[in-house]
């Protein structure tokens, strides 16, 4: 079992912080290091977030969210064997081309180390707020994802479809493995669709182990639909109330067909977090 440290730019957003908790975690055994992201929090949100009962979403409206990015790259060094992910980075809301050169430059500077979460958004007033079309981001996200690939591929590459459109071009540098691993996040049948059709990974939000199961046995099947092996498609998933009882959590994480736990940096968190992180480092990765 994989262990990434999840939402950590939200935690660990002062200089130091960063790279303490980064040069922390992978001494202790994390895999991965993993950054959030919204642009803008709005103070009226009418859009129902999808992972709480009430359907409000659970941060202050000034809690800190870094572009992640940014983030990623300034703790990149500090930590050169931690894969660095977005968790999740909201595509529809980004331009592909200047995303693809984003990407692929940090790819090139930490030695093919990213990894990209992607999601359509569920929060329409941010949507509203950038300026961006609300309706059709799922089509939109789909292309996108299929534009940034054709502009890892090579020199002088064109693609033209309904919402990225150019001639011949060249986006240098490129990843150095022509392409970077694109995660799905969603627990919705969409998602899983989506998942097989064009992920490396698929990350869940949902932490209820019989939900996670039926939404990875469905993602397997679709996966095989589309002439894919169901392996293609490394599975993370969030370790939250699996806390109470690490080993019994782990071992129906696996049951169920989870490749990666993504430990919410939250935990780690204020006066003593490291501490903790070290702890959990000794007593569940360390065991596992």
């Amino acid at each position: 079992m994989k262990f990434g440290l999840a939402f950590a730019s939200s935690v660990s957003f002062e200089a130091d912080t960063a790279l303490e908790m980064a040069r922390c975690a992978e001494e202790v055994g994390f895999e991965s290091i993993w950054g959030g992201e919204h642009v803008i929090v709005p103070s009226v949100i009418e859009s129902p977030y999808p992972y709480t009962e009430d359907g409000k979403i659970p941060i202050p409206v000034d809690a800190p969210i870094p572009d992640p990015l940014i983030w990623l790259a300034y703790v990149a060094t500090a930590a050169p064997t931690l894969r660095l992910g977005t968790c999740i980075l909201i595509l529809p809301q980004r331009n592909p081309l200047t995303l693809a050169k984003e990407l692929a430059t940090l790819d090139v500077l930490s030695g093919g180390r990213v990894e990209l979460g992607i999601g359509v958004g569920w929060m329409r007033e941010e949507f509203d707020a950038l300026g961006i079309p609300w309706e059709r981001r799922g089509r939109r996200n789909d292309e996108y994802v299929e534009a940034m690939r054709v502009l890892w591929s090579g020199t002088e590459v064109e693609f033209h479809g309904e919402f990225v459109d150019f001639d011949k071009v060249t986006c240098s540098p490129r990843p150095p493995g022509a392409n970077i691993p694109i995660v799905v996040g969603g627990d919705t049948e969409i998602a899983t669709s989506r998942a097989a059709r064009l992920a490396d990974g698929y990350f869940p939000g949902s932490t209820d182990v019989e939900k996670l199961t039926q939404l990875i046995a469905s993602l397997q099947e679709k996966t095989q639909a589309q002439g894919r092996e169901a392996s293609a498609i490394e599975v993370s998933a969030i370790y939250g109330e699996q806390m109470a009882d690490p080993a019994k959590g782990l071992a129906q994480m696996a049951a169920a067909g989870v490749d990666r736990m993504m430990v919410p940096a939250f935990f780690f968190g204020g006066e003593g977090g490291l501490d903790r992180l070290r702890e959990f480092g000794e007593k569940v990765i360390q065991q596992n």
